[in-house]
């Protein structure tokens, strides 16, 4: 993904359709960690990881910082809400129409 992307949700969105980053987030979601311990448990090389990392911090999903020789990776939360603020809109919005649907179908099922 470009750094050049403007639109934080746009890069949010961009890093988390990458299987190997959700699964970065899933683990960070247990709390920090260093760069290292996160990347054992994936068979991909180290440097790949790094660019994972990369394109997750670039998206404002996860901080480093550095811990004497250790760097350290959170998950930065408020870019997650906003994520689960614009999901949320839709979701409200389809279960709507699902509950006009169900209430379309009962009236149905209670026509003589």
């Amino acid at each position: 993904m470009p750094s050049t992307q403007t639109d934080p949700l746009s890069a949010a969105f961009g890093a988390l359709a990458d299987p190997t980053r959700r699964a970065i987030l899933e683990r960070l979601s247990d709390g920090e960690t260093a760069v290292g311990d996160l990347a054992e448990p994936f068979a991909i090389s180290a440097p790949a990881i790094s660019r994972h990392l990369k394109v997750l911090e670039e998206a404002g999903l996860v901080a480093r910082r550095t811990d004497r020789q250790r760097r350290i990776i959170r998950l930065q939360p408020d870019r997650l809400r906003e994520i689960s603020g614009w999901v949320d809109r839709y979701r409200r919005f389809w279960e709507g129409k699902l509950d006009a649907l169900a209430d379309y179908l009962e009236q149905q099922e209670n026509k003589p």
